[in-house]
């Protein structure tokens, strides 16, 4: 999908595509990325004890991970997601 296909996907869309893209190749490198950027995205969405609560417990983040293309959270990541896509524009 072209980029500016990609900018009119919903976040959850996005979120699904990415993640089992990054999942279907081994790129835990994405995976990763995306772990540590959740924390400021939930702060940015209006989550900030969750944010504090996730820095100290990696379970969470790895939950937080799997829902993280949902409601405004979805929304906060959607550029990190449309970057990975258009990396990866068979995804």
């Amino acid at each position: 999908m072209d980029a500016k296909g990609l900018e009119t996907l919903p976040a959850d869309e996005l979120h699904e595509r990415a993640v089992r893209y990054a999942v279907r190749h081994g790129d835990l490198g994405f995976l990763w990325d995306l772990l540590k950027v959740i924390p400021a995205a939930e702060a940015a969405s209006g989550h900030a004890n969750e944010a504090a609560n996730d820095l100290s417990k990696l379970s969470a983040l790895l939950s937080d991970a799997m829902v993280a293309g949902e409601g405004r959270l979805g929304e906060a990541l959607r550029p990190i997601y449309i970057e990975y896509l258009r990396r990866h524009p068979d995804a």
